[in-house]
């Protein structure tokens, strides 16, 4: 029996290979072609001022080759078709960077006079910092959950929730948080989970948002953001992303995709040795609580009863940085760098302690990981004189500031 493949569903994992990527065989392509082009020659001026207009207009991806790269690119536009497909969205919209997107989501809304965002914490610190700092003319209500409905006001452009959150992994019900916004956007920051743990889409979010530099792009060599949302959303984030120059560089885009390919398989080998990390720390000693989210995921949070600067500095396997979801194991001490730009009080009340260590599982093997992570758990009070062990005069560990997740 015959079928159309573009039109009958596939699995996720089929998805990945193969999103974006439809209609290379036709065009005699084996692997998505990288188009570095700024700009693109023309010799209808008439035709160009016609399609410009209909951009300025509907912010609709124009039909035929881009004008200039600020305003699309063909190598950014399949991996956004690809990560549309794997969210269930209508459309995607790619950024340099996960801020940068959600800063394009924020201007959307204030352009309305939508200027008041309801919030949940935690965020990661520099989301945080975005809305409570009121950078882009914007004001926040923080609410648990519960306090959402009662949160909205006529001038909410936005409700706000990150989960699993960084860097705690608490997580909320998204169906729940959507039928509370009423008619107010949803946006879901699902970089933790990515789509092959959940769809926030499927739930009622109307916007989800990725920092494609960690699991997508999965190799940390690559910036990115990426909002998954309806047509309509896109069109207004297209004319922002022109307008404000925040684009996805070609060769981002060309990682981004071919990360996409392998995502399912790297989520889920790294989620099973961080289940079974997980089993081992909640019955360690030197453990006083282990953060694991129910849907899973390759992200751990642990509080540790010593000094977690010494188990940063311990660690010899397991990379001491920040970001998430490469193929190598990462852990960081939030509190002192991809949270302090929070205030310390909002930190602690959001249940960022000062203990807590977040680590990155990668695909590693897990006996490895282990032996790593238990002799880092033991290591003796670092010495200022020892690389990878910082310490002021005063023997306190420096101030550090704001980096990546």
């Amino acid at each position: 029996m015959d079928y159309d493949a573009s039109t009958t569903p596939r699995a996720l994992a089929t998805e990945a290979v193969h999103a974006g990527r439809e209609d290379l065989a036709g065009l005699g392509l084996h692997a998505p072609p990288l188009d570095l082009s700024t700009t693109y020659p023309s010799y209808d001026t008439r035709a160009e001022a016609a399609r410009i207009d209909e951009f300025a207009t509907t912010g609709a991806r124009l039909d035929g080759p881009p004008v200039y790269a600020r305003l699309d690119n063909p190598t950014t536009a399949r991996f956004e078709s690809a990560l549309a497909r794997l969210e269930g969205t209508d459309s995607a919209v790619a950024f340099a960077s996960g801020m940068a997107a959600l800063t394009a989501v924020l201007l959307v809304r204030a352009s309305l006079g939508l200027r008041h965002v309801v919030a949940v914490r935690p965020l990661y610190g520099c989301s945080d910092h975005l809305l409570n700092a009121g950078l882009l003319g914007t004001e926040v209500t923080w609410t648990d959950p519960a306090g959402i409905a009662e949160a909205i006001r006529p001038d909410t452009g936005l409700v706000m929730v990150e989960t699993p959150a960084n860097p705690t992994l608490a997580e909320v019900d998204i169906r729940a948080v959507a039928h509370a916004c009423g008619s107010v956007p949803l946006l879901v920051d699902n970089t933790f989970a990515t789509p092959v743990l959940q769809r926030p889409a499927e739930d009622g979010a109307r916007i989800v948002l990725h920092s494609a530099t960690k699991y997508l792009g999965g190799h940390g060599d690559v910036m990115g953001g990426v909002v998954a949302c309806d047509e309509e959303f896109a069109r207004a984030l297209r004319q922002v992303r022109f307008a404000t120059g925040g684009v996805l560089h070609p060769l981002a885009g060309y990682l981004l995709l071919r990360g996409l390919s392998t995502l399912p398989v790297r989520v889920r080998a790294a989620s099973a040795t961080a289940a079974e990390l997980v089993r081992r720390l909640t019955v360690d000693p030197r453990v006083a609580r282990v953060h694991y989210p129910r849907v899973g995921g390759a992200m751990v949070s642990f509080e540790v009863y010593g000094d977690p600067h010494d188990v940063i500095a311990g660690v010899r396997l397991i990379t001491p940085a920040v970001s998430l979801g490469s193929v190598d194991t990462l852990i960081q001490h939030p509190a002192s760098i991809s949270h302090r730009i929070v205030a310390e009080g909002d930190r602690r009340s959001a249940g960022v302690s000062d203990r807590l260590l977040r680590m990155s599982v990668g695909l590693e093997d897990v006996e490895d990981l282990w032996r790593d992570l238990t002799q880092a758990l033991s290591a003796p009070p670092a010495d200022a004189s020892r690389p990878g062990a910082p310490r002021t005069a005063d023997g306190s560990v420096p101030q550090s500031r704001p980096a990546g997740r």
